[in-house]
């Protein structure tokens, strides 16, 4: 059974919405990121820190993408935004790991959202349900 994690925006997130587009480009940034975190250490650290490629399925850009793994440790997480139905339509970003996923993915599934839920000061729903919050709560 599927596995989902979700980065909700609530009152204090650096961001009251985020389109599919910007997630890809923040997902970028943390890439390039980890390269020159590499540079300084003399090792090629982004392809260790970020092992997958974006890709997106024809028909399905608007709404989905996923991060396909490029080497055996790594298979596939699935990204999406959208909005809550109840009344707050509150956003979020929804992160999914399939049946097949392997334990690579659920750690780095893990790390992207520790990192974005962070950056954005966002609650973080994790995969085991349990709730991690970095926005400013009083």
């Amino acid at each position: 059974m599927a596995q989902s994690a979700y980065i909700k925006f609530v009152d204090g997130s650096t961001l009251p919405t985020l389109s599919l587009e910007e997630l890809k480009q923040q997902l970028l940034h943390y890439k390039e990121q980890l390269t020159l975190t590499g540079k300084q250490l003399g090792w090629d650290y982004d392809e260790a820190g970020f092992p997958y490629s974006i890709e997106s399925k024809p028909g399905a850009e608007n709404q989905w993408f996923y991060l396909k793994g490029t080497n055996p440790l790594y298979k596939y997480i699935i990204m999406g935004t959208g909005t809550e139905p109840d009344g707050a339509a509150r956003s979020f970003v929804q992160v999914v790991l399939p049946d097949d996923c392997t334990h690579g993915d659920k750690a780095k599934g893990n790390e992207f959202c520790k990192y974005l839920a962070k950056l954005w000061k966002a609650e973080l729903h994790l995969f085991n349900g349990r709730v991690m919050y970095f926005n400013p709560r009083k």
